[in-house]
């Protein structure tokens, strides 16, 4: 007898029946392998291509509800994360499911710190690439190559190992990061500095000139806080997705680090906010924001609306709420005037007033301001990929080990439908 918790399949093709369970809102696609013609019958599979409606994996770490526009890390709401926590509070939840306590975070951040150096052979490395590589292939080859300098890291099942990796990789992420930009602005390294925090810190490697400390402004630091704290994680997208797909065959978390660094070097993940830049740079003055919604509109000028809509938000990315504000404290601290960010407000409020996007539930994301931040804190465009994926590190290896621990898990294997020539035969 069906009860209310389950989907009754009727097969056309046999008359038979078959019942599945309903949990969680979802059905068990193995299930669909009951669904047969005759014991010769693979059974049915789902075919899901992206991954549109395929739940992979259970996950306690990011919960997102894209139709209110709402996103919680185990349970805290981003915007109460942002306005009272620091980065490595917030990487701390990611990892241990409740914020420390102020003793649980001076250890914490006393681990990092204990990690906080580079083998001096990754100078080298660092240094063998062209002054002209792009920071974030300098990145991938990087981090790939700091796991051959911890052989014990293939040890992923060992807990004390795994979260000495996981400290050794948020602490030297970011001096490899900015190793690569001091690589190609030809300026020498600078070694972190203990008596800095995590964000001040990177700020330091970056920018100090022959100065003994580079002090920030702390309401900088603060900011560039924010910004890598909204980044830290974003539930399954597709760096993280293939972050656990590496981990699922047990390979060390340099590597799986390293592959979804890759993933996210793409234009469509990663380099979005690049993107809107090059668009607002494109519109020029305000006076030209309104032609721009209309070619938009009209769709035959070729012209896209960057830092608007979202694969999981169909609401105003709550990110993007947070960014916003910051813009507004960043440029106010530095005295900076910017024409691209009075031509992005003006933008916003066209589009927002605009039936046209509020049907397409087209709505700002986290991208639309954050390159603007980036660029006015004087960190090159080519440099955005990376400043994404050193917060982002943290949710990497979050998943990274919720899926080392999670018994229902194995190696990652999609199926395929295949589409070629059935068989043939070779005539010679």
């Amino acid at each position: 007898m069906s009860t209310k918790n389950s989907l009754t399949i009727t097969d056309n093709r046999t008359s038979k029946t078959v019942e599945l369970p309903i949990t969680d809102g979802t059905i068990s696609t193995m299930g669909l392998r009951a669904i047969k013609v005759d014991e010769k019958d693979f059974g049915l599979m789902g075919y899901d291509p992206a991954f549109m409606n395929t739940a992979s994996c259970r996950s306690s770490i990011t919960f997102i509800d894209g139709d209110e526009g709402i996103l919680r890390h185990r349970g805290y709401p981003i915007e109460q994360l942002a306005e009272k926590c620091s980065y490595l509070e917030v990487a701390y939840l990611l990892f241990n499911g409740d914020l420390p306590t102020p003793a649980e975070l001076k250890t914490f951040a006393a681990e990092i710190s204990a990690e906080s150096s580079l083998h001096e052979n990754m100078k080298g490395f660092i240094q063998s690439f062209l002054p002209n590589a792009h920071p974030m292939g300098m990145l991938i080859g990087a981090m790939g190559a700091l796991g051959t300098f911890y052989p014990e890291a293939k040890q992923v099942l060992d807990a004390k190992v795994r979260r000495q990796q996981i400290a050794r990789i948020i602490a030297q992420i970011p001096i490899i990061a900015a190793w690569s930009y001091r690589h190609g602005a030809g300026k020498p390294f600078i070694s972190p500095d203990p008596e800095l925090g995590y964000t001040a810190n990177f700020l330091s490697m970056m920018k100090r000139g022959s100065e003994a400390r580079y002090q920030a402004h702390p309401d900088i630091v603060k900011a560039l806080d924010v910004l890598f704290i909204l980044h830290a994680d974003h539930e399954q997208n597709c760096s993280t997705n293939t972050m656990r797909a590496i981990g699922s065959s047990q390979a060390d978390p340099f590597s799986a680090v390293a592959g979804a660094a890759a993933a996210l070097y793409g234009p469509l993940h990663g380099g979005a906010n690049e993107a809107v830049l090059h668009m607002l740079n494109e519109i020029g003055t305000m006076d030209n924001v309104p032609q721009f919604i209309k070619d938009i509109k009209g769709g035959s000028s070729g012209r896209r609306l960057m830092g608007f809509g979202h694969r999981v938000y169909k609401n105003y990315d709550p990110r993007a709420k947070v960014i916003k504000g910051l813009a507004d404290k960043v440029f106010d601290i530095l005295g900076k005037s910017n024409p691209l960010l009075q031509i992005a407000r003006e933008l916003e409020r066209i589009a927002l007033q605009d039936e046209y996007f509020g049907k397409r539930k087209l709505y700002p994301n986290v991208d639309f301001y954050s390159g603007l931040i980036y660029q006015a804190l004087e960190i090159p465009i080519d440099l955005f990929p990376v400043m994404f994926a050193i917060p982002r590190a943290s949710g990497w290896l979050a998943q990274w080990e919720e899926l080392l621990l999670d018994k229902e898990q194995k190696i990652a294997r999609p199926r395929q439908i295949y589409t070629g020539i059935e068989l043939r035969d070779i005539k010679r």
